[in-house]
Formats: structure tokens, C-alpha cells, sequence
């Protein structure tokens, strides 16, 4: 697998509108654009895209947990597939076998790492869902980070995007700190 494009995105929030942050979180992604074997096929069996989710982790994460201030507390994934390919695509690269990998390179995750996919021409913009990684129902870390790119994915690509945080959202205040009942 030789990418055409990464990008690695890092933003620190100081202030959520007029509210300071209780301390500022740093969010983290990095996003490659991949060639779709798939593309064009009716393939039933989607092994090569399987086996492209932890290479993508193993590679790239690293980089992306290098930025970080502090420990990665919260992830997500997503992934746009070109216009010609198909949804399922996407759920091959994040589903069967990124997660392990993942998880390893940030010591741990008990939960669930939420994602997102859908088909969309150039420059889409996604929204990749972030959540705990050991608490699925911890509400401060439940946010969301838009990321797109104008030249990606191209019709036969697949755009895979990472994030890491290393807190919640920036001014929690609905039952912060609380899990669900």
C-alpha cells in the first residue's frame, strides 16, 4: 500500500465560545488517501481491504500520538470512499481489523472506537464521531471533529482518517465526569 496524500491535523482548544476551557484538549488526526482495489468489482470477499486497516494504524498513529500533550483519552475513525466504490469499502478498512492495532498503540481501549463512512465525491468533509476509549458512556468525551480535504477522495480512493484526543470536549458541563445509570 502506497498512499497518494496523508495529512496530519492537530488543533488545541483554549475556549468553547465565550466559556475557557477547563484545560485545553488537544485533538489529533491523520488522514490517507488510498487507492480502492475494489473498484469496479463485485468482490464478495474483501480481504485486501481487511488487511489494510492495521496497516494504516501501525504506520500512521504513531505520528499522530507523537503530537499529543498527553495520554489519548478518547478515538474515533471514519473513512469516504469515491464515488466508485461503495460504502462497504469503508466498513472493511475501519471494521474487522484496525481496531486491535489501535488500541495497542495507545494502550488500551476497552471500548468501542466510533466511526463513520459514506461515499462522497472530492473534497466531502465527514464528521468522525470521538468517544472514551474505555468508557463508551463517559458523556465528556462524546464530541465531534469535521475534517475534509479538497482533493480527496478521488473517485477511486478511500480517504481514511484517525483521531485522537487527549480530553473531552473543551467546557463540559453536563454531568461531567458522570457515567450513565
Amino acid at each position: 500500500m502506497t498512499p497518494r496524500k496523508t495529512w496530519v491535523w492537530r488543533e488545541t482548544v483554549h475556549r468553547d465560545g465565550p466559556t475557557p476551557a477547563a484545560r485545553p484538549v488537544t485533538r489529533v488526526a491523520v488522514a490517507v488517501a488510498i487507492a480502492n482495489p475494489c473498484v469496479g468489482t463485485q468482490a464478495s470477499d474483501l480481504s485486501v481491504l481487511e488487511a489494510l486497516g492495521p496497516q494504516l494504524a501501525e504506520r500512521y498513529l504513531p505520528e499522530a500520538i507523537a503530537l499529543l500533550p498527553g495520554p489519548a483519552v478518547a478515538y474515533g475513525k471514519a473513512a469516504i470512499v469515491g464515488t466508485l466504490g461503495e460504502v462497504e469499502h469503508a466498513a472493511a478498512v475501519l471494521h474487522p481489523r484496525l481496531g486491535k492495532p489501535m488500541r495497542a498503540l495507545i494502550g488500551g481501549g476497552a471500548a468501542l472506537i466510533p466511526s463513520t463512512a459514506k461515499v462522497a465525491a472530492m473534497g466531502a468533509r465527514i464528521d468522525v464521531p470521538l468517544s472514551h476509549k474505555d468508557d463508551a458512556w463517559h458523556f465528556d468525551e462524546l464530541d465531534t471533529l469535521t475534517l475534509g480535504f479538497e482533493d480527496a477522495p478521488r473517485a477511486d480512493e478511500i480517504l481514511v482518517i484517525l483521531v485522537l484526543s487527549d480530553g473531552g470536549r473543551p467546557a463540559p458541563r453536563i454531568d461531567a465526569g458522570r457515567t450513565a445509570i
